[in-house]
């Protein structure tokens, strides 16, 4: 058990972001989701008070910086550490091509990938130096290798920034024994594909004929990888990029 260890996870109502919340608190930390929708934020506290993990919801926009200065220095300060941050809050922002692309679309989907890790890491750095094993676990995609499909261009280039402050986060932050880490999901089977999943379902089973291991991921597939990283058995584990997609990034 992890007593007295503090996590925070941020896009955490839904999707992957809650099924790693709620596994990290089976691990024994007290975890902090973070989250846009109060209401959903409080149902999930409920939800995960009644399988005996202890969790609170902090309500903030990760691409607001003074928010996520002010919120994350008001976890550190309460629980005295952070023992791990995981930067899970992201998205696809919609699709534009480069041609007809606004400034404003360019910006929202790099604040929301990229800035967020960036202001979420630096805020939690005080509080990791206090923690035990601390780590700081990213989430990337295959996007950030291939550049994702039409109109996604913009969320691959933000995601290959989180690759790269991934490592140089790694190289910055070693000498304190922090660690930190990046996750690739495939394509899991999360509301995230909610839209061709309920008006195309034939062409998003489809998808799993591309996978080597023939079928779709689980976030709790997401899950177990990173309860791993922010573990004490991956402690000389750090700058690396684990995909997880069933071999979906070599294709078949």
């Amino acid at each position: 058990m992890n007593k007295g260890r503090v996590a925070i996870v941020t896009g955490a109502t839904g999707g992957i972001g809650f099924e790693v919340a709620k596994r990290l608190g089976e691990d024994g930390y007290t975890v902090v989701l973070n989250g846009r929708q109060d209401d959903k934020g409080a149902e999930r506290i409920k939800e995960l008070a009644t399988q005996g993990i202890t969790a609170e919801y902090c309500g903030f926009d990760v691409t607001d910086e003074e928010a996520v200065n002010s919120n994350i220095t008001k976890i550190g300060e309460k629980y005295g550490r952070i023992d791990v941050l995981v930067n899970n809050a992201g998205g696809l922002g919609g699709r534009s091509r480069f041609e007809v692309m606004t400034t404003e679309f360019y910006r929202n989907v790099m604040a929301l990938n990229l800035d967020s890790v960036f202001f979420a890491s630096r805020a939690a750095i005080p509080y990791l130096k206090k923690g035990e094993h601390p780590n700081i676990i990213n989430f990337t995609s295959n996007a950030a290798w291939n550049a994702g499909g039409p109109g996604a261009g913009m969320y691959g280039t933000s995601k290959a920034g989180v690759n790269t402050i991934t490592r140089a986060l790694a190289k910055d932050l070693a000498e304190y024994g922090i660690r930190v880490n990046a996750v690739s999901p495939g394509t899991i089977d999360t509301n995230f594909h909610i839209g061709i999943k309920s008006t195309k379902p034939e062409v998003f089973a489809s998808w799993a004929n591309n996978i080597m291991l023939g079928r779709l991921g689980q976030p709790d597939d997401v899950s177990g990888v990173v309860s791993f990283l922010a573990s004490k058995d991956a402690s000389f584990i750090t700058a690396e990029t684990i995909q997880i997609g069933g071999g979906q990034a070599l294709g078949i």
